[in-house]
């Protein structure tokens, strides 16, 4: 038990790092999603091949790579320069937002045409139809997908090592390599799966408080 507390803070401080990542991700992921999904509906063929490329790329190339590319190949390409907690989390944006683009496509997708029209004739603009009567229902019925992969994303915080970002997995595998135990990877593990529960529950709460749009 005293090596466990020994070993608590150093677990702690990377669980703050992945937390950290965690919310700026969604933060800045799932607004960025709507918006690709949006853009995927537009009259503008160009700006909708350029979105489908992006979304090919995010999707079918791992996140892994992606992470390094952007804080080594960006830098060994003089385009850019970040550190390692930005490079982190642009990637993290960037990948995700893909994903929750069509998560959010498909939602737009199930809505009747009708709903657009009976907007227009209520003299609703574009934006206001999109936002009083379009997006809450999509919202309501992307909720589940959108849940799922807030938990993966718990999980996919862990890649952050390979840039040597002191996260939660990282310091789980430095307490391992110097005392010579499994006990650090159980305690991370652990202090994963809190993560992963408390997400499922908090994403399960939104969802049943947005039953009032059935």
């Amino acid at each position: 038990m005293n090596y466990v507390w020994s070993i608590m803070p150093s677990l702690l401080a990377g669980l703050k790092m992945t937390f950290g990542v965690f919310i700026l991700t969604i933060i800045g992921s799932i607004p960025l999603g709507i918006i690709v999904s949006m853009a995927l509906r537009s009259d503008l063929f160009l700006l909708r091949w350029v979105m489908n490329g992006y979304i090919w790329v995010m999707r079918g190339t791992p996140l892994l790579l992606q992470i390094v590319f952007v804080y080594y190949g960006l830098s060994l390409a003089h385009i850019a320069t970040f550190p390692r907690f930005e490079a982190a989390v642009f990637t993290f944006i960037l990948n995700y937002a893909a994903y929750f683009a069509e998560i959010f496509r498909g939602g737009l997708q199930s809505i009747p045409n009708g709903q657009y029209d009976g907007a227009k004739v209520l003299g609703f603009s574009p934006w206001q139809t999109m936002r009083k009567i379009i997006l809450p229902q999509v919202t309501k019925i992307v909720m589940p997908s959108v849940g799922n992969e807030v938990v993966n994303l718990v999980k996919d915080s862990s890649l952050v090592y390979v840039i040597g970002l002191g996260d939660l997995m990282r310091a789980g595998n430095i307490a391992a390599a110097r005392d010579v135990t499994l006990v650090p990877y159980l305690l991370v593990g652990l202090l994963y799966l809190v993560l992963t529960v408390a997400s499922t529950l908090v994403m399960r709460k939104i969802e049943n408080n947005m039953n009032y749009y059935r």
